[in-house]
């Protein structure tokens, strides 16, 4: 993931900054508790696409 890129994109839901999971291949919003997946070196800013953060992975 380029810094560059990072510090540009923020949550679609909630505006926060966003933070790169490597392992996980996904951009975490710890504000929303949201993780958007990243395909193909590509973000998915979607809502509808994020996966809530269990408890464990705070």
């Amino acid at each position: 993931m380029d810094k560059t890129l990072l510090t540009i994109l923020a949550c679609p839901s909630c505006k926060s900054s966003l933070s790169y999971q490597k392992s996980e291949q996904e951009l975490v919003c710890k504000a929303c508790r949201l993780a958007y997946p990243i395909r193909d070196d590509i973000p998915v800013m979607l809502v509808e696409e994020a996966r809530e953060l269990t408890a464990e992975e705070d």
